[in-house]
């Protein structure tokens, strides 16, 4: 029952593709069809690397100011051993109060580093779609796949550094 079941649906696969294949050359012929390394892509525009180095000197500035915070703490945190109990009690507050102001603006900057990050990001990508969009048109692809979601293509098929050539090409660097 079950290679019954194995061999219908191999038929039923067979003429399905049997039948796509006789539309597709009677709805204008062989198709052209594209390979494309999203990531390759990615991560060679001149835009995403000017990004990265901005991003990381934006990191580099709230480390610095983060480090100043916790440098403050740990030596308010040696005064205490020096101090009088009664004295100690006032400092202790000033403590978790400089420790939460610590915390929050840990998650402050954060938050607001991985937002900047996911904006520039999908921008970016929203870019690569478009010259995509536009080189498949110009060439006359019928479809341009992510190399993400393939299992296989020819490498005759990729067409990632030609994408990626139009992208540095229209990138003006500010």
């Amino acid at each position: 029952m079950k290679s019954l079941k194995v061999g219908l649906l191999t038929a039923v696969l067979v003429v399905g593709l049997g039948i796509s294949g006789a539309h597709a050359q009677a709805a204008g012929g062989p198709k052209k069809f594209g390979v494309m390394d999203l990531s390759k892509v990615f991560d060679n525009y001149q835009r995403t690397k000017d990004y990265d180095a901005v991003l990381e000197g934006k990191t580099k500035d709230y480390e610095k100011a983060r480090n100043e915070k916790i440098d403050k703490v740990k030596e308010l945190q040696n005064k205490m051993a020096l101090l009088k109990d009664d004295e100690k009690e006032k400092v202790q507050k000033d403590l978790e109060a400089m420790r939460n102001e610590l915390a929050s603006f840990d998650q402050a900057q954060q938050t607001e580093l991985r937002k900047q990050r996911d904006e520039k990001i999908r921008e970016i990508l929203l870019e690569i779609e478009k010259v995509t969009s536009d080189y498949a048109k110009k060439e006359k692809y019928d479809m341009i796949f992510n190399d993400r979601v393939l299992v296989y293509g020819a490498d005759g098929m990729d067409v990632s550094a030609q994408v990626l050539e139009i992208l540095n090409s229209g990138y003006k660097k500010k």
